[in-house]
């Protein structure tokens, strides 16, 4: 059974930043992509970033380019987005996913609250 465990969310000042992580097992990710999005309140679920099986190859919001790195540990199945910079507008579940196209799995969500 998949799972995806998701951790580092939380409470951060605007201008703060914060480390998600999410450790995913359960089967082989071979050639999988891994990726972050997240919805706020009343918002549509969004896709914030991706990263491929070999890293080499990334996308990121418009809203969070500059700010936010994606990376993975292949070898630890883990993905992790680094948020700097962060903005209140930042705030929100925010979920991992991975997939291949085909199925995707969904993490449960972290909260990320930004102050301002």
């Amino acid at each position: 059974q998949v799972q995806l465990v998701e951790s580092g969310g939380g409470l951060v000042q605007a201008g703060g930043s914060l480390r998600l992580s999410c450790a995913a097992s359960g089967r082989t990710f071979s050639s999988y992509v891994m990726g972050w999005s997240r919805q706020a309140p009343g918002k549509e679920r969004e896709s914030v970033a991706r990263i491929s099986w070999s890293g080499l190859s990334t996308y990121y919001a418009d809203s969070v380019k500059g700010r936010f790195t994606i990376s993975r540990d292949n070898a630890k199945t883990t993905v992790y987005l680094q948020m700097n910079s962060l903005k209140p507008e930042d705030a929100a579940v925010y979920y991992c996913n991975v997939g291949d196209g085909r199925t995707t799995y969904w993490g449960q969500g972290t909260q990320v609250t930004v102050s301002s």
